[in-house]
């Protein structure tokens, strides 16, 4: 069956531990539509406690399991509930796919002084002072878990850099010194002359003992849950050597090929995707932020879009096999610092796109499933009221990729307004045709098969009422709304 991911939560997700009792109630409902994999958020405790969207990593031992940072859950729940959730997701032969966050720890118990160097935040290669002492929140203890599964202490030489300096004003980075390696660390992007770091303490991946706990972490979570995949978050700012060893050794101490994907954020910058592969060796997927920008270009631009342009420069044209393609996730969607979200007459296009084509490896949103409505301040200041419906048809959607979305492709893409591809079937699924059009009523003709001759085909999303006949040469044309898509398959 054709693999198809969701991203099971988004940046507003309701807290009060609801999520993974969520989860294991829809299971059977994501594998009817034909939903592979679900990558679920950060399930460690992140210093806000119930309230952390999990990407303020405190403890990553603590799967909603000690009462720490005020609670004992997590926003989504308490560990009983994790490992149940994900059970039921096995049940139905859905993987999943765990949110990883091995940049920055947050949260430390207490404070340690140590030397630093000032450095300017827009250019990190830029030092702003001579060595000097610092005090920061740097040495973590985990006293409540009382060194239980690990005994690990982490301290300021586990860190290259903070952003936090008892008595310092002003926003700055503070650089490290420590005898683990000298300046930052070797990124595959130059942005802000070196951009190891993003958030809170940075880990410093050339420690080894950091890099044996972080080795012996990701097995001691394998073995409580099991899970098929992981999702590596803000991997831009982090050594491709230290993932490269990484995952190697997580599969190795498995046993399991663990699928990994990737967040390389750099929209319009397929190249440094491509060196990172390379830095890598391949050993993971990454998520296609170029394509996603011409989603979001071309949902904005109207039938001023040439729709025969929608994978120019993108990473799954240059590398469809490692891929990860999404139409909008949590750093994308409304209010977020990476705001940029397809708009919603565009969404079924840009899921016929991602689901019914031979490339890529698809991820749903979780909004886009179900809606979502939540509150939050803008960068105006103003408190917004966001409603985000569920995307039409994509349920639909879901299950043409489950069950007709197989075989050849053949593209028409000789319209700038209207584009259409059809997938003749194999020997287990029947195919489908694609029409899609940003402009007005179109009639596509493509050629479906001479296997089809003399059938009649109806469009499953139910744009047309009328069904077609496939000539004796296997042609047909295919009509498709204006603004809209339409996808035909056998009666």
């Amino acid at each position: 069956m054709n693999g198809t991911m969701i991203q099971y939560f988004h940046w507003y997700t309701e807290g009060n531990g609801k999520l993974w009792e969520e989860v294991k109630n829809n299971a059977e409902y994501l594998a009817d539509l034909g939903i592979t994999m679900a990558w679920l958020p950060p399930a460690y405790k992140g210093n806000s406690g119930e309230n952390s969207v999990g990407y303020d990593p405190y403890d990553l031992f603590d799967l909603g399991e000690f009462d720490q940072k005020g609670s004992i859950s997590t926003k989504y729940g308490n560990k009983k509930q994790y490992t149940e959730a994900v059970e039921a997701l096995r049940k139905v032969n859905i993987g999943t796919i765990v949110d990883i966050v091995l940049n920055h720890k947050a949260g430390g118990d207490e404070k340690e002084k140590f030397n630093v160097y000032k450095v300017d935040p827009n250019n990190r290669l830029n030092f702003l002072s001579e060595p000097f002492e610092i005090e920061s929140y740097t040495k973590f203890t985990f006293p409540v878990r009382n060194k239980k599964y690990s005994d690990f202490i982490w301290d300021f030489t586990c860190f290259s850099g903070v952003d936090y300096a008892e008595g310092q004003e002003g926003n700055f980075i503070y650089q490290i010194i420590n005898d683990f390696g000298e300046g930052w660390e070797e990124m595959t992007s130059n942005e802000k002359g070196n951009y190891d770091f993003l958030m809170y303490n940075d880990i410093d991946h050339r420690n080894p003992y950091v890099r044996e706990e972080l080795n012996y972490w990701a097995k001691w979570y394998y073995d409580i849950i099991e899970y098929e995949g992981v999702r590596l978050d803000a991997v831009k700012h982090q050594s491709p050597d230290f993932y490269k060893e990484w995952l190697y050794t997580l599969r190795k101490n498995t046993g399991k090929n663990i699928f990994a994907v990737g967040e390389f954020w750099a929209p319009g910058e397929t190249e440094l995707l491509e060196k990172y592969v390379e830095d890598t060796e391949g050993a993971m997927s990454l998520f296609d932020a170029s394509l996603h920008k011409n989603l979001h270009i071309a949902s904005k631009s109207g039938d001023e879009y040439d729709l025969r342009t929608i994978f120019d420069n993108t990473f799954l044209k240059s590398n469809p096999t490692l891929a990860v393609t999404v139409v909008d996730n949590h750093d994308t969607q409304p209010l977020q610092a990476l705001e940029a979200p397809v708009e919603p007459w565009f969404k079924p296009i840009a899921y016929a796109l991602i689901l019914l084509r031979a490339d890529g490896f698809p991820c749903i949103f979780y909004p886009d499933l179900f809606g979502a409505h939540y509150k939050d301040y803008g960068k105006d200041g103003n408190e917004h009221d966001i409603f985000l419906e569920k995307v039409d048809k994509i349920e639909e959607l879901l299950k043409l990729r489950k069950n007709n979305a197989y075989g050849n492709q053949k593209d028409y893409f000789e319209d700038a307004n209207c584009i259409g591809w059809i997938r003749e079937g194999d020997g287990e699924h029947q195919g489908c045709a694609v029409v899609i059009s940003n402009k007005d009523t179109y009639e596509k003709p493509m050629e479906i098969g001479k296997q089809y001759s003399g059938q009649y085909f109806y469009d499953a999303l139910g744009r047309f009422e009328n069904k077609i006949q496939i000539d004796e040469n296997g042609w047909a044309n295919f009509p498709v709304p204006a603004g809209n898509v339409s996808v035909w398959i056998p009666e």
